[in-house]
């Protein structure tokens, strides 16, 4: 008899469809799984039999062959044992396949017979939900996750004997209750009025926020620099559910998510040390897993210290600062995971960290200050659209009360500004300034005479890129969504040539 299942495999982020088919026949009895599965999918057999022997279900002694289709996916993890463990009962007429219509089934299983949770939950119930399928069977440790979604019934199952139950309806599983998630409030943590002075370099966070430009802040070691990025978060718009969903999936399949925290609800905050590898940080392995520009993307990509980062390692964030996607190539096919990030960088001056201040006097040649520049290409800088110098605190300032600008104040201000950019955009696959293609850039970034003419002589006189171009007017777009403009300014346009500091010629 044969019996086909509907289960799921994890393909970088995501989860492809994949039909479980089980077939018992007359002959010797064997075990056998096909489909291109990979090592623990392999040993299933092993853990499937086991698990239905200690629970009491005989299987009959025929020949078992399971397909796991289509069968050029690879096939990883243990997800399937569960699907695997049911299709036999049901091949063995235990069970009722029309049972199995419109139900994804996922879960590991232990000897036994009880079910252990599987990464990747999130990416499960929303391809049951592409899918069209009215419920999602899954290990009770995962369900809290997969519930989140409240157009597909998560039934929450401990071992295989509940399973077994609910499909000969001798106990039917409650699907479990839909519990509504809303943004983290960050700004109760951190604010930005808590930075001391750095006037300038709060305006240039407040433009990164408003247009989700990526910005590198230059200055020496305390001036306050990382205080800035870990406070950049706080006056950036809320996360909507479909962006937590985004985020979400990356940390489902590396198995960071938990049933205390199912969801991402804040934007997240990744700050990799400059340790890190290539494959650590835009993803590898094989097969290919996410790295760092993944988990945070909707989020905020703080890269302290730039130039001690690899070259080779951040010449790889080209696409997909690019692109707001990376794809990792292997021999056995290609995966894309989601990149669309905001990057906060920062360096200092020189290697001893105070060239061209008036803290204490730099240590560094000429040309070992130009070699450490030189770290960071021309190309890569051009991806940056804010470059700002953030100099040393005065005493002063240190020591006067703060009055700045509270986070949610110019949370205001941004979130304004972005809600002008949306409703510019709303025919357009993009929403913010930041995410602005070349021909958008052509069409929403008209200038007027006094205004080309001041950034055409800008160009010529620093030596800027003609990708350079097109970040400055970026920016001036963001500058007068802030200022509540509709047309960009001269003024806006000054104000985005002061945040290219670092541009120069060459690669």
């Amino acid at each position: 008899m044969l019996t086909t299942i509907t289960c799921g495999a994890l393909c970088g982020v995501s989860a492809e469809e994949v039909k479980v088919e089980v077939d018992l026949a007359l002959g010797l009895p064997a075990f056998s799984i096909v489909g291109l599965p990979e090592g623990a999918v392999r040993e299933s057999k092993v853990r499937v039999l086991a698990a239905l022997g200690n629970v009491g279900y005989a299987v009959p002694p025929r020949k078992i062959t399971v397909n796991l289709a289509p069968a050029d996916l690879k096939k990883s993890g243990a997800a399937f044992d569960l699907a695997i463990a049911l299709g036999v009962i049901a091949a063995a007429g235990m069970i009722e396949t029309a049972s199995f219509k419109q139900m994804l089934i996922i879960g590991e299983l232990g000897l036994d017979g009880s079910i252990r949770p599987v990464p990747g939950a999130l990416p499960y119930v929303l391809l049951a939900r592409a899918l069209g399928c009215q419920s999602l069977m899954i290990g009770e440790e995962n369900a809290r996750e997969a519930a989140v979604i409240g157009e597909v019934d998560v039934l929450p199952v401990a071992n295989l004997s509940e399973a077994v139950m609910h499909f000969t309806g001798e106990q039917l599983v409650t699907p479990l209750p839909v519990t509504p998630y809303l943004p983290e409030n960050v700004a109760n943590e951190v604010d930005l009025c808590e930075v001391k002075g750095q006037a300038h370099a709060k305006r240039a966070l407040e433009v990164a926020a408003a247009g989700a430009h990526n910005i590198l802040m230059i200055g020496p070691p305390g001036s306050g620099k990382t205080m800035l990025a870990r406070r950049l978060a706080t006056i950036m718009p809320p996360l909507e559910f479909e962006e937590m969903l985004e985020v979400s999936q990356a940390h489902s399949v590396l198995g960071l998510t938990s049933a205390a925290r199912p969801l991402i609800t804040a934007r997240p905050f990744r700050s990799p040390h400059h340790t890190v590898s290539d494959a650590g940080l835009v993803g590898g392995s094989n097969p290919p897993k996410p790295g760092e520009v993944s988990l945070a993307h909707n989020g905020i990509l703080f890269l302290d210290e730039l130039p001690e980062f690899r070259r080779n390692v951040l010449e790889v964030l080209r696409e997909p600062l690019e692109e707001g996607e990376i794809t990792i190539s292997r021999a056995s096919g290609r995966s894309t995971f989601p990149a669309s990030f905001n990057l906060v960088a920062s360096m200092n001056p020189c290697p001893c960290g105070y060239f061209g201040t008036d803290d204490r006097p730099c240590s560094c040649a000429p040309a070992g200050v130009e070699r450490y520049r030189g770290k960071i290409s021309g190309p890569l800088l051009d991806r940056i659209d804010i470059h700002v110098e953030v100099p040393s605190v005065r005493v002063k300032d240190l020591s006067v009360e703060s009055t700045a600008e509270s986070s949610n104040t110019v949370k205001e201000r941004v979130l304004n500004a972005r809600q002008r950019q949306v409703s510019r955009y709303k025919k357009e696959s993009f929403s913010a300034n930041g995410r602005m293609s070349l021909g958008a850039i052509n069409r929403f970034c008209k200038l007027e005479d006094p205004s080309r003419l001041l950034l055409e002589r800008a160009i010529e006189r620093l030596g800027l890129s003609a990708r350079a171009w097109s970040r400055i007017l970026k920016v001036s777009r963001t500058i007068a969504d802030l200022d509540n403009q509709p047309n960009i300014q001269t003024a806006h346009v000054a104000e985005a040539i002061g945040y290219r500091s670092l541009d120069r010629k060459g690669p």
